[in-house]
């Protein structure tokens, strides 16, 4: 398998951007490397790079995918990350590992997880009465706060210990399952501001996606518990 092209040192984002981050990037480096813009800084290639990037990054499933096979082509290339986490927990047994990183980790994220996904269509279903209804569309604010409160919480749970190599797939699609409800929770946030439909069917998919990751990391960490 060949080298696969690092998109994101592409776009000068880190892996965890939002859409909204990866289309700010694209655009300002387009801006920078047009050559009616600057013919310095200006290169076909460049371009090529940058277009074929966004591509990519740019749309939700084919950056899931990526994502995966960049990972993976990452950790062949890589081994000594890999030694390094082992190094880390020499002497510690590999179960009690495991079993903390459940306790600690995986078991409140997955909690905050469900506190953040189950109560959309409900809240979705309220707010339908009547969009424009300022004590309806408080409502469906107020959790969306409290879900972008969770996520928060989450994404520091998940970066607060490293993962046992053994799970490093399961911890994987939790991260790709915690991006995709960072950029559906952007998504109803932008309906709320315009009552633009899209921005709501969006949201909704992203959730939906994020369920789906959610749920082949559980099947996943039953085969491997």
């Amino acid at each position: 398998m060949g080298a696969i092209t690092n998109h994101y040192k592409t776009l000068n984002i880190n892996p965890t951007a939002t859409q909204a981050e990866i289309k700010q990037a694209y655009r300002r480096l387009v801006k920078v490397l047009h050559p009616d813009s600057n013919k310095e800084t200006a290169g076909h290639e460049q371009i090529i790079r940058l277009n074929a990037a966004y591509e990519v990054l740019g749309d939700p499933q084919r950056r899931h995918s990526y994502d995966r096979q960049f990972s993976q082509k990452s950790q062949q290339q890589k081994p000594d990350i890999r030694q390094s986490y082992r190094k880390q927990e020499t002497g510690r047994d590999a179960d009690e590992q495991i079993e903390q990183w459940l306790t600690k980790v995986y078991k409140p994220v997955n909690r905050m997880l469900t506190n953040i996904l189950t109560p959309l269509k409900k809240e979705i279903d309220e707010l339908s009465a009547d969009p424009f209804d300022d004590e309806l569309l408080g409502a469906f604010q107020n959790y969306l706060d409290t879900s972008r409160d969770f996520l928060k919480k989450a994404y520091g749970l998940f970066r607060s210990m490293p993962n046992p190599p053994n799970l490093a797939g399961v911890a994987a699609q939790f991260y790709y399952c915690l991006n995709h409800v960072s950029d559906g929770i952007e998504d109803l946030e932008m309906f709320t501001l315009n009552y633009d439909d899209h921005y709501l069917h969006t949201g909704q998919e992203l959730f939906k996606i994020a369920g789906r990751l959610r749920r082949e990391a559980q099947k996943e960490l039953k085969i491997k518990t």
